[in-house]
């Protein structure tokens, strides 16, 4: 199982940070001991400036190579909402240094993600409202169409590099309003007006 990220999909996002819209989707990975489908998670010790990401999340549903971006839709069934906790900190230093950020994303239980409901349950995925609250107030909310590549396309371009396989899963990039996380913060997620997700830091 994979998890696959995309970072830089959001316009607002972008600004905040202070990147630059990408000419491709931007893709990284987190090893599968980044999946953490408890209700809490430890801060953890190699950081000292962890930040929440709230992403709509999707899990493949059937193997595919070189998926044409009309047939994409027909490799997923679930969707999730995640979070993707990101060590800024060490993130930050080593874009300084022009190195891979890979540990700032990776570590255990970096990817906390909600039961998956059946995208059938929704009537346009590329419509969907998610939003996260931090202590009971909303630090972050958009729309799935806001994305600037889809999830359709997303497939296509993933699967001209990598084989998806079964039960991997595509976490789609997170909107603007990322910030800090301490030890006591409660965050709770939602796709439209349904809590799907909440993780506590310990």
């Amino acid at each position: 199982m994979k998890i696959i990220c995309v970072g830089r999909n959001y316009v607002d996002h972008i600004k905040e940070l202070n990147n630059t819209i990408p000419e491709n989707p931007v893709i990284f990975f987190k090893p599968e001991t980044s999946l953490n489908e408890s209700n809490q998670l430890k801060y953890p010790s190699i950081t000292n400036n962890l930040h929440y990401e709230v992403e709509l999340v999707f899990k493949i549903n059937k193997e595919g190579k070189n998926i044409k971006k009309i047939n994409a839709k027909s490799h997923i069934e679930s969707i999730a909402i995640g979070i993707d906790f990101t060590a800024r900190d060490i993130q930050s230093k080593a874009k300084e240094e022009r190195l891979p950020w890979d540990l700032s994303k990776g570590f255990d239980n970096s990817a906390s993600i909600s039961k998956l409901k059946k995208i059938n349950f929704f009537k346009n995925i590329d419509n969907l409202n998610f939003s996260l609250y931090k202590n009971k107030k909303e630090v972050q909310n958009v729309n799935s169409k806001l994305m600037i590549y889809k999830i359709d396309f997303l497939i296509h371009y993933i699967s001209k590099y990598v084989t998806l396989n079964k039960g991997d899963l595509i976490f789609t990039g997170t909107p603007k309003g990322v910030g800090p996380v301490n030890i006591g913060d409660k965050l709770e997620a939602y796709i439209e007006n349904e809590k799907l997700l909440i993780t506590n830091i310990i």
